[in-house]
């Protein structure tokens, strides 16, 4: 049995959400294959997702200074210790689905969030003196990336958002990478029908495999 993560940042209802919708698709077709699996799911509108602040600045960097987690303030035990549990959260799962939209040629600004709050020394990284190295390297653990923008972005250089998930992914350790994306709806609306259809198969293929 596996255990899923499975996150989502958009606002819009799935009705409305492209990428939502291919998410859903995919997630029906896995749960059909994998129905013991355990999925948990994030929503990052939904859901409290701590930004790394003062407070966290501050209370780590006494941490570092070798204080106690007892000595920080309330408010700095509060939002590190919010940190900490997403961060052992991420690092639990053995499989990652990421749901996201492109806006302005990157993601929504809670996804990065998220990814700062999963991105802890000690916990998914660690640092060496050839560089840091990704904690969760050889676990066998897979990334799908479920991906919707208007116009044609993939592969261009303007592509702000699945090559730094990518990447992001591999600096903790994730290297089986996976994606899955809808493209050029809003360039060409007369084909939005056709470009979804495609991507719904190969969500419903990617269920195959992930």
């Amino acid at each position: 049995m596996a255990n899923v993560l499975y996150i989502t940042c958009n606002l819009k209802p799935h009705e409305q959400s492209r990428s939502l919708t291919l998410g859903r698709e995919f997630l029906a077709a896995y749960m059909e294959r994998h129905p013991d699996d355990r999925i948990d799911v994030l929503d990052l509108y939904r859901d409290h997702i701590q930004r790394i602040d003062a407070d966290v600045l501050s209370g780590w960097e006494k941490l570092s200074h070798g204080n106690s987690f007892d000595a920080l303030t309330d408010d700095e035990q509060l939002k590190i210790g919010r940190i900490y549990m997403l961060a052992d959260q991420f690092a639990a799962a053995d499989k990652y689905v990421f749901v996201t939209p492109m806006w302005n040629l990157g993601f929504p600004a809670e996804l990065k969030m998220y990814i700062d709050t999963v991105c802890v020394v000690g916990k998914t990284f660690v640092y060496t003196k050839g560089g840091p190295v990704g904690l969760l390297r050889g676990k066998g653990k897979k990334c799908l990336h479920i991906h919707a923008c208007g116009g044609f972005h993939c592969g261009f250089k303007d592509d702000h958002s699945a090559p730094y998930l990518k990447s992001i992914m591999n600096f903790m350790g994730i290297e089986d990478f996976s994606r899955v994306v809808v493209e050029g709806a809003d360039s060409m609306p007369d084909k939005a029908q056709e470009f979804m259809d495609m991507a719904l198969a190969e969500s419903r293929e990617a269920a195959v495999f992930f």
